[in-house]
């Protein structure tokens, strides 16, 4: 007997209680408590469990997942879910993750995962022909925006920086700087600080009246730069800004950074996939002119965690960046085959594609464009909503499905207050923002499950607790 198998018996029994788990899940995530209080006292005691020599055994471990780990779990799932950029995964995705476990395929090199390998680089065609990227694209998924960007910048590094390989940044040179707003995700400054680049070498652009970077305040950073002696190199435009949903000029941008040789980098996370929809291409075109772009398909396509994208629009750079030669790792090139570890800095990787790819193959792209312009149609209802209320005000224009406003003076303690008691009663969950200086709540309707009753309750709790000369009240 082997001991780190089931028995048929043991199989059999986990299979039946996986699907009762996940089907209770699904039918119980109206009444779920959104963000619930933790239990403690039962934390703790997994905490100070000690590494058990002998294990428990199905029923039990199963036990332990319904006792201790799905209460104490946050509901993302919950159509009242709003708080953050973070969609609910689609109901295919707990059967292709086990799938994508059983078979563990290392998402390196094709000799060991060839149909992940062919997998993979259909739904990175799929994602670049939605973005308008040309044939010569290649691209790699993630496990999440971030890493897409910091990836991105390496590759324009190794683009723009002669012997980069050989010399990295240890070199004497002007130094390097980019450009991105004062919106931008922080993955940003987190990538220049793990690059090299250095916070200092970072520009924080102005945003305009709608909160995109301005492109003349870019222009004058640059020329402002160049005159100092230092080295303008790549910007980092944002499909989507995660406080308001904000789209940056990206044609604009494109343009000047053609005109100064820039590389030009796009963090779609948030906004990118919205593309799917025709109506999103007069906002959103100019994606397709980006060096490179990133894409978070546990978003917009609601795939489980993690899944994230980066497409670079000449393939052969972001593998001219990644490729190193490792003998016992060399096959015979196959045409039809892509080898991931040339892609990206990992060897081990798992086979994310398959979750994405077999949603799209179950669903079809029309339901995931249909799902997706339902959350801009309700973010526009919410938006409207509280427009026609008294003592609500929006702070920003609903632009994607972030929904930014405030309560008419209300201090940032009631603002808080008014979030902490939409918690505890399970209307929704939304979280704080703050927009050119101005503190205030955020809905983002990033949710297939949400409804227009939904959004109807949320409106109606916030016109119970706003007037237009008092603070919040009390339910």
């Amino acid at each position: 007997m082997n001991e780190l198998l089931l028995t048929d018996d043991d199989r059999a029994r986990a299979g039946a209680r996986l699907l009762a788990l996940l089907d209770s899940h699904e039918r119980g995530l109206p009444e779920e408590d959104i963000l619930p209080a933790p239990d403690r006292e039962a934390l703790t005691a997994v905490l100070a469990a000690p590494m058990p020599e002998r294990g428990i055994g199905v029923d039990a471990l199963f036990d332990s997942w319904e006792d201790t780990i799905l209460p104490n779990s946050t509901a993302v799932a919950h159509p009242r879910f709003l708080a953050y950029v973070l969609g609910p995964p689609n109901g295919i995705a707990p059967y292709a993750e086990a799938v994508a476990a059983a078979l563990n395929q290392n998402c390196n090199f094709s000799q060991l995962s060839p149909a992940a390998s062919v997998v993979e680089r259909s739904v990175l065609e799929w994602l670049a022909s939605v973005v308008g990227f040309p044939a010569t694209a290649k691209g790699i998924l993630t496990g999440g925006g971030s890493l897409a960007t910091l990836q991105a910048l390496a590759t324009a590094l190794h683009d723009r920086v002669p012997d980069f390989h050989a010399t990295g940044l240890q070199r004497t040179a002007a130094p390097l700087v980019v450009y991105t707003s004062v919106e931008a995700h922080r993955s940003v400054d987190k990538a220049a600080a793990i690059l090299g680049i250095g916070l200092d070498n970072v520009r924080h652009i102005a945003t305009d009246s709608l909160h995109r970077m301005d492109v003349a305040a870019l222009r004058a950073q640059i020329e402002q730069d160049r005159a100092e002696g230092l080295r303008p190199w790549c910007v980092v435009a944002t499909c989507g800004t995660v406080s308001t949903g904000a789209v940056d000029p990206l044609d604009e941008i494109a343009d000047l950074c053609a005109a100064q040789d820039l590389w030009l980098h796009v963090d779609g996370a948030y906004g990118a996939l919205f593309l799917l929809s025709e109506g999103m291409r007069e906002l959103m075109g100019g994606c397709a002119r980006a060096d490179s772009i990133t894409l978070d398909p546990h978003k917009l396509l609601y795939a489980s965690l993690e899944a994230g994208c980066l497409l670079v629009r000449d393939g052969a750079k972001l593998r001219d960046a990644y490729a190193f030669d490792s003998s016992y790792l060399t096959v015979a090139e196959d045409p039809l085959m892509t080898d991931y570890m040339d892609y990206g800095p990992q060897l081990s990787r798992n086979f994310k594609a398959f979750k994405v790819w077999s949603a799209v193959r179950a669903f079809g792209v029309a339901a995931f464009r249909e799902a997706n312009e339902r959350t801009l149609a309700l973010a526009r209802r919410l938006g409207d909503g509280i427009e026609a209320t008294p003592g609500l005000t929006l702070l920003a224009p609903v632009t994607l499905t972030a929904v930014c406003f405030q309560v008419d003076g209300a201090t940032p303690e009631e603002h808080t207050a008014l979030l902490a008691t939409l918690a505890a009663e399970n209307v929704a969950l939304l979280g704080p923002v703050v927009v050119a200086g101005k503190r205030g709540i955020r809905a983002c309707v990033t949710n297939h499950r949400t409804s227009e009753a939904d959004i109807d309750l949320v409106l109606d709790r916030l016109r119970r607790r706003s007037c237009p000369a008092g603070p919040v009240g009390r339910p």
